[in-house]
């Protein structure tokens, strides 16, 4: 059981053009097994990064937070974490896409640039039968909710997606808070080398693989490996959040 104090909040934050749903599938079932409270975030396509860190905020407000993010949620969750260093007590990072604020070669953002482009071209329906064509069918499904929930106002969510920077080197290595990373070995939009950097220059993290189709069949797997990872970092920090209950 992970050693918390019973108040903190699980606030988990989706991936680009991803949803609430989403999230909450990806984190839900892990933070009640923990008996921890559990918010998931809709993201306002009109300013993602703004509505996401509002969220958390608020969730600060009320009490400890344990932030968890996929792919540009991770980033948020990360970048939140380390301007509220008292409110959180740990992060979970998922399919982290990139390091650095310079995202030119970064697939994640790249995807994000062209399906806005196309969805200005091409109109929604257009891009939903492509990227049906294209994807598996767990992804699709999702991202067809996510995408049809979001529009008109996708192209801008995505646009805004693509131009955040990712937390730098410097950045990770100043974190000061117990980080879980979890990586997908074969996913090419979130590199598993993306999750290892992480892992590795972050003071206090552990990282856990899984793969796509494990992610397919129980989006659950990313929360459950997460806290699980966070529960072996949490226990030697506990005089950290003693005062905190």
């Amino acid at each position: 059981m992970l050693r918390t104090p019973s108040q903190v909040t699980v606030v988990a934050l989706p991936g680009t053009g991803s949803d609430a749903d989403f999230a909450a599938r990806a984190f839900g079932p892990a933070a009640a097994a923990h008996g921890l409270a559990f918010q998931a975030v809709e993201p306002d396509p009109k300013a993602v990064i703004a509505s996401c860190t509002a969220a958390l905020d608020a969730a600060a407000a009320r009490g400890p937070v344990l932030a968890a993010g996929i792919s540009l949620g991770a980033a948020i969750a990360l970048d939140w974490a380390a301007g509220h260093r008292t409110a959180v007590v740990g992060v979970i990072t998922a399919l982290p896409a990139w390091t650095g604020a310079e995202t030119a070669s970064c697939p994640a953002a790249l995807s994000a640039s062209v399906t806005a482009e196309q969805l200005r071209a091409d109109g929604l329906d257009a891009v939903i039968e492509r990227m049906r064509a294209s994807s598996p069918g767990w992804l699709a499904d999702a991202l067809t909710q996510s995408w049809r929930g979001q529009w008109p106002h996708l192209p801008q969510a995505l646009d805004e997606a693509a131009a955040y920077a990712w937390p730098t080197v410097e950045q990770l290595a100043d974190s000061a808070v117990p980080v879980a990373v979890v990586g997908a070995s074969d996913d090419p939009v979130h590199p598993i080398a993306v999750a290892e950097q992480w892992a590795a220059t972050l003071p206090q993290a552990r990282l856990h693989r899984v793969t796509l189709a494990e992610l397919g069949a129980d989006p659950a797997v990313l929360g459950h490996a997460g806290l699980t990872e966070l529960a072996a970092l949490l226990p030697r920090l506990s005089a950290t959040f003693a005062g905190r209950g």
